[in-house]
């Protein structure tokens, strides 16, 4: 990669919209199912299996059933992206309430 090209790669992802949603993960083993909300949907799913792997979540049931049924046992499914025109604080309320929704309607831990 050239150094211009790298220039503007690193522009692009800077000047990105991060899309805020609430994300399932789901152990087909046992069958539990686990919501959570994030600020950036498209980094999350690193970020949740990098903490699992490392033993190191701070979600108890969660880190006990992925050392339990192992990893390919779980997948990470984004249920929804809100608007990214929200302003922040509008943004941490719709994620507060539509976290609650979706732990709701799926019968899953809210993490």
């Amino acid at each position: 990669m050239t150094s211009a090209a790298r220039k503007t790669a690193i522009s692009d992802y800077k000047e990105r919209k991060a899309s805020a949603g609430i994300y399932a993960i789901r152990c087909a083993a046992s069958g539990q199912t686990w919501v959570g909300r994030a600020p950036d949907t498209g980094a999350i799913a690193n970020r949740v299996w990098f903490m699992l792997r490392q033993n190191a979540s701070t979600h108890r049931s969660l880190q006990d059933a992925w050392n339990r049924h192992g990893a390919e046992t779980f997948t990470l499914d984004i249920v929804e992206v809100l608007d990214p025109d929200l302003p922040p604080y509008a943004r941490q309320e719709a994620l507060k309430a539509r976290l609650a929704h979706w732990a709701s309607v799926l019968g899953a831990t809210a993490i």
